[in-house]
């Protein structure tokens, strides 16, 4: 019986305290109640915000914006990723906007926007195309030494990532044009050895061989001995 009872013997004696404060009580769970419509709100407002910038980016894509290289089809992804952005589709819009500058030969222009888009999401997932696409910008205005820095972030910061194939040619391609033939070799070696591999893994290879045997052939040779000729007594 006793231990039927305890549950009343319990209520019972908080029954003072909960009078006492029945108002508090009330107030906290209309605060709970309110704090709970608001989270709904939110993240209502944050569902349909990611499939209105979905659906906006969809129709401007379908409308030839993914093919044309014309600086108004940038401005007006640059546009959409402003409007929504913060959602996945506006990071989308971002990096599009920036590729669509780098095919217009707006090189300065795409740069800015790739590293607009990395100061908004540096870790996210699209973060080392971003950063791929400030180096290669970086590369077309012959920045070779910034380019190369900006190369050697991707395939040190994003390892195992399908950026660091390509950000490991280039590096071998800068250093091949600046005459560093050992440093390229090294990096072409790293880009065949990358995940993912394909034909760039492949070209990769066959520049590592063809610098290799080129480093041999310029290689000091060792100077030839004298035979050494007995001396007569």
């Amino acid at each position: 019986m006793q231990t039927q009872d305890a549950p009343a013997e319990i209520i019972f004696k908080l029954w003072p305290w909960l009078e006492a404060n029945k108002n508090r009580l009330i107030a906290a769970a209309v605060g709970l109640l309110v704090l709970g419509g608001i989270y709904y709100l939110v993240t209502s407002q944050r569902e349909q915000k990611e499939i209105k910038a979905g659906q906006a980016l969809t129709l401007l894509l379908a409308g030839g914006a993914a093919n044309a290289n014309a600086g108004p089809v940038a401005d007006q992804l640059a546009q959409l990723a402003a409007t929504y952005s913060g959602t996945a589709a506006g990071q989308r819009a971002q990096l599009q906007a920036a590729a669509a500058q780098f095919n217009a030969g707006k090189y300065a222009d795409a740069q800015a926007q790739f590293q607009k888009f990395l100061d908004a999401s540096a870790t996210g997932p699209l973060a080392a195309t971003a950063e791929l696409g400030v180096a290669a910008s970086l590369e077309a205005q012959n920045k070779l030494d910034l380019a190369a820095a900006a190369y050697q972030k991707v395939a040190s910061g994003f390892a195992g990532s399908s950026s660091v194939l390509p950000a490991e040619f280039a590096l071998g391609r800068i250093a091949e044009q600046q005459n560093k033939l050992s440093e390229a070799m090294s990096h072409y070696d790293n880009a065949a050895r990358a995940s993912l591999g394909g034909t760039l893994a492949q070209e990769a290879a066959q520049r590592a061989y063809e610098l290799k045997n080129k480093l041999a052939a310029t290689a000091p040779k060792p100077a030839a001995t004298q035979p050494v000729v007995p001396v007569a007594k």
